[in-house]
């Protein structure tokens, strides 16, 4: 996490966070931390605000009948926490987020399963369009505490370049 202190007045100094279009390079990789224990409430949760409505995600019993034996986590859960995970280290200072490619997931997370995440610098580019900004793609890396991959994807945002975030332009 690329975290920043700078100085706004005297002994009162202010915490930034994230990579400005310059500070990221090919081949890059950033450990996310902290990791995230999921519990149950968690993933019912989730499901509920998602309107899910698979017993695999939280009727116990009909879980118990499955090849995994136990409820899993909704993958959409594991996915958009790993995007939060990722959010200080690659997209704290995004214009927006311009799609996420090849979302894989190769193991089952569950209750308990503590969650870890690392994103590799793919590729960058100026934007044809705007000056003030560049593209950035990333491949994220989902693990358990086994380190098993359980996820991955690849995620391409416009992030501001120095001087034209809104961290920027608002003195944050």
């Amino acid at each position: 996490m690329v975290h920043n202190v700078k100085q706004v007045g005297e002994r009162r100094f202010r915490e930034s966070f994230g990579r400005h279009y310059e500070d990221f390079n090919i081949g890059d990789i950033y450990e996310h931390r902290p990791g995230r224990t999921i519990t149950e409430t968690d993933n019912t949760w989730f499901t509920l605000l998602t309107m899910n409505t698979h017993p695999m995600h939280f009727d116990a019993e009909y879980a118990k009948a499955s090849e995994f034996g136990k409820c899993i986590v909704c993958s959409p859960l594991t996915v958009a926490l790993m995007v939060g995970m990722s959010v200080s280290d690659v997209s704290q200072k995004a214009i927006a987020n311009l799609g996420w490619d090849e979302i894989k997931l190769t193991h089952p997370l569950y209750a308990g399963d503590t969650l870890t995440a690392e994103s590799e610098v793919l590729d960058k580019r100026e934007s044809k369009s705007r000056a003030s900004a560049g593209l950035v793609s990333v491949k994220t890396t989902g693990f358990n505490q086994h380190g098993t991959v359980v996820c991955h994807f690849k995620r391409t945002m416009l992030i501001a370049r120095r001087g034209h975030s809104v961290e920027d332009k608002v003195g944050y």
